[in-house]
């Protein structure tokens, strides 16, 4: 793993030291000896990650890392503050101003190693989900992902061995979060997979389980593998530390714990999953868009395209049956003329919901275009499509359309050509052509009917 990590200090002999141990392990290192500096690399050159000194001339760490928080540009690349200030206030306010750790000078490099390969981890996972998003935002289906996250309080697992620490910890994350505490391990990892945890704090303090256990089955389950972990390790316990991150921990906090760096560690992974989450909605949401129809919520065109061949190759390998229906709402240009397009949506959508209720689970419905929908139905030989079609003519003309806001019940109908695949295999050009000149012939002969292509 290679990353580009960006050294902030005005000590060139610390700068030199740091350089030196990132470079032995093949990181690419770029350095700074301000904040204005560091600011101005990480506007024009993309960082994966920032080494960050807090006592500078000019501007102080604090103020770089704030200032780097306020910018969507730079607000996701991790900081870590490196250090000789080591008091819990110094480390709170640094946290408070958006740092990810705190280190203190001198730096232990077996900590700093595992610390910055584990952030450069998570940077990494984050910019494949921004990179997904922005498409998204390119056509301005989400704008602002990483802000309007909310301060509603967060939903907390702690899993911790001891009462007496269950009380004190779910005391101090009072003001934060819902705090669900549980002493047996095995079924806190049901607990966080059944449940929408934002947070799951490990506390390694039980006496015949190893910690970190847990952990590898918080990350090794599929509902619980982008759970932030936050471990609660003794003062001076650096392997297991180590040990932690390489397995995927997000965070921990040192024994004795201060309150207040608690709910600042913990308030940062509940906003990072908040974060991560809204850009995986989006990503999603934009490949729904890609496949689905807008008006209609049905597979579009492009989805029906793509997956018809799929369709008909399994069949062909199955030696399976497999229909097509194409059907048209009768007149539809005359109730977009009479009634204006909005009526007209209106027809489409609630046809579309009919379609849904006459087809079966295995069936795909799309909306082909205009007034056109195809019913593709696997397993299904002509007389069985014959019935479902049928069924969907019954459907559409057993019931007016109704007109929000107009007081107009339409009468509506619908002709359905219907085709099915050859027995030695088809393509889906010629099947929905069948399909299609079936629907013509259901057109041509007085519509509001079923009409089967010829075998």
């Amino acid at each position: 793993m290679t990353a580009r990590i960006l050294v902030v200090d005005d000590i060139p002999a610390n700068v030199k030291l740091l350089e030196a141990r990132l470079l032995a392990e093949y990181f690419d290192v770029l350095t700074a000896e301000n904040g204005y500096d560091a600011l101005a690399i990480c506007e024009r050159t993309q960082v994966d990650l920032i080494l960050l000194d807090i006592m500078m001339p000019g501007i102080d760490g604090f103020e770089v890392c704030e200032r780097l928080k306020a910018n969507p540009r730079t607000a996701h690349i991790p900081v870590v503050m490196v250090t000789a200030l080591d008091q819990p206030s110094d480390r709170v306010r640094g946290l408070k101003a958006g740092a990810d750790d705190f280190l203190t000078k001198p730096v232990n490099d077996l900590q700093l190693m595992s610390r910055v390969k584990s952030l450069v981890r998570l940077k990494m996972l984050t910019d494949e989900l921004r990179l997904r998003a922005a498409t998204a935002r390119a056509i301005s289906l989400e704008d602002g992902l990483e802000t309007g996250l909310g301060d509603e309080p967060g939903d907390i697992l702690l899993v911790d061995g001891r009462g007496s620490s269950q009380d004190r910890i779910a005391r101090a994350l009072k003001p934060i979060a819902e705090v669900t505490c549980m002493s047996d391990p095995q079924a806190a990892v049901f607990q966080a997979a059944e449940s929408n945890f934002e947070l799951v704090i490990v506390n390694a303090n039980f006496e015949d389980y190893d910690p970190l256990r847990l952990c590898s089955q918080l990350r090794s389950l599929e509902r619980t593998r982008f759970l932030p972990i936050l471990l609660i390790a003794e003062q001076g316990d650096d392997d297991l530390i180590v040990r932690a991150l390489d397995l995927g921990v997000t965070d921990y906090v040192m024994r004795p714990i201060d309150p207040n760096e608690l709910i600042a560690r913990s308030l940062t992974q509940i906003r990072r999953k908040r974060c991560n989450d809204r850009l995986r909605a989006s990503v999603r949401q934009t490949i729904e868009l890609a496949v689905t129809d807008g008006l209609t919520g049905l597979h579009n065109r492009r989805y029906l395209d793509n997956h018809l061949k799929l369709l008909i190759d399994r069949a062909t390998a199955r030696g399976r049956a497999l229909s097509v229906c194409i059907t048209d709402i009768d007149r539809f240009k005359l109730v977009n003329d009479t009634y204006g397009h909005d009526a007209g949506d209106v027809v489409l959508r609630e046809f579309a919901s009919r379609v849904r209720s006459a087809v079966r689970g295995a069936d795909l419905a799309c909306r082909y275009g205009g007034e056109e929908f195809v019913l593709v139905m696997p397993d299904t030989t002509p007389e069985m499509a014959a019935g479902v079609a049928e069924r969907l003519r019954a459907i559409v003309e057993s019931e007016p359309f109704q007109i929000p806001g107009k007081d107009i019940a339409l009468s509506v109908t619908a002709s359905l050509g219907i085709a099915a695949m050859l027995p030695g295999g088809d393509t889906p050009d010629a099947l929905l052509k069948r399909a299609d000149t079936a629907l013509y012939e259901a057109k041509r002969s007085g519509r509001n009917r079923v009409v089967a292509a010829a075998a």
